[in-house]
């Protein structure tokens, strides 16, 4: 009889995506440097729209529902990381509303069944030209819908 490795804990939201960590994440210590927690978790949302269609290509006023801003970032770290190589970013989908939405995420193993940190963060859709709150378009909404959590 041989033993079989255990299987990931099934994903029952939102979507995981690989990020990886290099060495010159790492701080002196060896250990996956505070900072470097919310850029991956960026990069990996950043992946994330841009399969939707979402993206700035470097022209404010076409930028869309990729103008936005960061209102607020919430992160607790529960175990450190400790070497470099592949991981993965859960995102999902807290609240949606007409011009914000908040966002949760986990940076986790790259099967998902590790936790190293897990957050949320807010953002408000922007208006290039006012730098005010826009409402989200109908295409980024129907594209969020599949990450909202179940009971949002």
């Amino acid at each position: 009889m041989t033993a079989e490795a255990p299987l990931a804990p099934a994903l029952l939201h939102g979507r995981l995506i690989p990020v990886t960590v290099h060495f010159d994440d790492l701080d002196a210590l060896g250990l996956l440097h505070n900072a470097r927690y919310p850029l991956l978790v960026e990069r990996a949302w950043t992946e994330l729209w841009q399969e939707k269609g979402v993206r700035f290509d470097g022209d404010w006023a076409a930028a869309g529902d990729a103008c936005n801003a960061v209102r607020e970032l919430r992160i607790a770290y529960e175990a450190p990381v400790t070497r470099t190589g592949t991981y993965a970013v859960h995102l999902w989908l807290e609240r949606l509303g007409r011009t914000g939405l908040t966002y949760g995420f986990r940076f986790c193993s790259q099967d998902g069944a590790v936790t190293y940190a897990r957050g949320s963060r807010v953002l408000v859709r922007l208006d290039a030209t006012t730098l005010r709150p826009a409402p989200w378009s109908g295409a980024f909404r129907d594209g969020a819908r599949e990450l909202l959590l179940p009971d949002a």
